[in-house]
């Protein structure tokens, strides 16, 4: 019988001094203790723990029973007597067992869990954990951030629920187990920033920077994987809890702010590593968090009353443009909170020389037109309305009206007129959600008129220069001559291949002519039918 086996294993042990356990004594203690938990005898084993004069034994010995115990307490049900007597013994392992040992059994049994249980593990070891660091005495600093990178390295493969019926769900208890650790997390958080203001101890600096990694990579995730928008719409989603706490706690701690210069006018710096592809993950990963923080900072105001309110919405962009950039693929929304604090021609121009200026609205371009994700356009005003017009108004016009360079301007002109094509076909006059009926008058008096116009002239001047230079070719030998652009000689052309470059230029001519006349058919279309 499994209690019997384990009485005996415990009489044999109490007659012994601590130093003489061996190795045999520690297995056989395991072995009965896991049949004890296993045939139900919960109960019995309580009592041996409980028991004064198996004290040394328990120090000892204890923390072995640290798997069997989990692995009961996830099975059994709520309301089972036996999962109570369980927990009873956990508790009193922590405070009798040898810290670092029981420490180390705790962490193992967090890095052997996985799928649906590694959440249920976590949430159980997190308090019983807690208890044990602060018991350690040396090398406190390394424990805690071994202990938040194990648990993150087990909570990083699971699903980041996305939609709001996942969040409400939390099947994998992901939410609830986040939150769970950023209050395990808290103490050492305050600890750090009550011995920092009397001194600059060692261990304080060392467990700082513990606790930063562990915000940089929750930042990573699960909050950058995370559908952040929803944080804004709702008080309860679980992870604003955990993000608010998060960006607090690195603040507290002196995290590298938005507001220090060195850290955003380029990537971050990493710590040395010989292997480059190790290096340059590295900064990714650092990328993303800081992208992370500013965002969740400066649109969704988290940690805001923590940062400095001395600088310029200006100073501010540049600032964030390299963290713009990063997030970009995913949200367009950084961009656009942080431009809504400009007043309208601030800008300085030096700033256009920077890179990020350059490359953020290329980026953004792609997006636009890449982004393989519908619902984007959907409940966005920026696409309807006036905000839309006012965009169509910088697109639907011609530079010089009439007398515009149509071949100089031809990719933007297609473009625009493929544009309103679409926004016609794809928007009827009766929904006119894009608002581009209402402002039909202007489009055709400030666009399509004066395009009929210069094409008209265009081709009129063009084929002159065709008749021209048939007739010269006529009369004389394929002559050959120089063409000057923008001050630059461009090699030598014979008649023919002038002539091949008038064609090329009627062609172009056509190609807008033939969506032209589209535009101006669906117009007319619109206009039977309302009359």
């Amino acid at each position: 019988m499994a209690v019997d086996e384990l009485q005996a294993i415990i009489q044999r042990c109490q007659i012994l001094e601590e130093a003489d356990f061996k190795g045999e004594d520690f297995n056989l203690f395991q072995v009965a203790g896991q049949k004890c938990l296993e045939d139900g005898y919960a109960a019995q084993l309580l009592e041996v723990v409980q028991n004064e004069k198996n004290k040394v034994i328990i120090k000892n010995m204890g923390w072995n029973l640290i798997c069997p115990l989990v692995r009961c307490i996830l099975m059994y049900k709520q309301e089972d007597d036996n999962r109570e007597h369980c927990l009873k013994i956990l508790d009193l392992l922590v405070q009798l067992c040898n810290a670092k040992e029981l420490f180390l059994g705790l962490l193992e049994q967090i890095e052997q869990t996985s799928g649906e249980q590694v959440c249920k593990t976590v949430m159980l070891l997190l308090q019983p954990l807690q208890t044990v660091l602060f018991k350690l005495q040396n090398k406190k600093a390394y424990s805690v951030g071994l202990s938040l990178a194990v648990i993150m390295n087990q909570l990083t493969p699971l699903p980041v629920p996305y939609t709001k019926q996942q969040v409400q769900e939390d099947k994998l208890g992901l939410c609830q187990c986040c939150n769970a650790v950023v209050d395990f997390a808290k103490p050492f958080v305050s600890e750090v920033v009550k011995n920092m203001e009397k001194s600059s101890d060692c261990n304080d600096t060392e467990l700082k920077e513990e606790l930063l990694k562990f915000c940089m990579k929750s930042l990573k995730y699960p909050l950058l994987t995370a559908q952040l928008d929803q944080l804004e719409s709702s008080d309860e989603h679980p992870f604003r809890h955990f993000a608010t706490e998060i960006i607090v706690s690195a603040l507290c701690s002196e995290f590298p702010t938005i507001g220090s210069r060195e850290n955003l006018h380029g990537p971050v710096r990493c710590q040395s590593w010989e292997n480059k592809e190790f290096a340059d993950i590295e900064q990714k990963n650092s990328a993303e968090s800081l992208a992370c923080l500013s965002y969740l900072m400066f649109v969704h105001y988290f940690g805001i009353d923590y940062f400095p309110m001395v600088f310029s919405p200006s100073y501010l962009l540049q600032c964030n443009m390299a963290h713009i950039e990063v997030l970009l693929n995913s949200n367009v929304g950084f961009l656009c909170s942080v431009l809504l604090r400009m007043e309208d021609n601030s800008l300085l121009h030096q700033y256009l020389e920077l890179s990020n200026f350059i490359t953020v609205p290329q980026n953004l371009v792609k997006v636009m037109t890449l982004c393989p994700i519908e619902h984007l356009v959907g409940d966005n005003n920026w696409f309807t309305g006036h905000h839309l017009v006012s965009l169509l108004d910088l697109v639907l016009l011609l530079p010089d009206g009439a007398e515009t360079d149509l071949l100089q301007n031809s990719d933007r002109i297609m473009a625009s007129l493929n544009l309103l094509r679409y926004l016609m076909i794809k928007d009827g006059e009766y929904d006119n959600q894009t608002g581009v009926w209402t402002m039909l008058a202007k489009i055709e008096q400030n666009f399509l008129k004066p395009l009929r116009v210069g094409l008209n002239m265009s081709k009129a001047h063009y084929e002159a220069e065709i008749k021209n230079k048939k007739e010269n070719r006529r009369g004389c030998s394929n002559t050959v001559c120089s063409v000057t652009v923008s001050g630059e000689k461009l090699p030598a052309m014979t008649t023919e291949m002038q002539l091949q470059v008038l064609r090329s230029a009627l062609f172009t001519f056509d190609l807008i002519e033939s969506v032209l006349a589209r535009v101006e058919e669906l117009i007319e279309m619109k206009i039977k039918a309302v009359t």
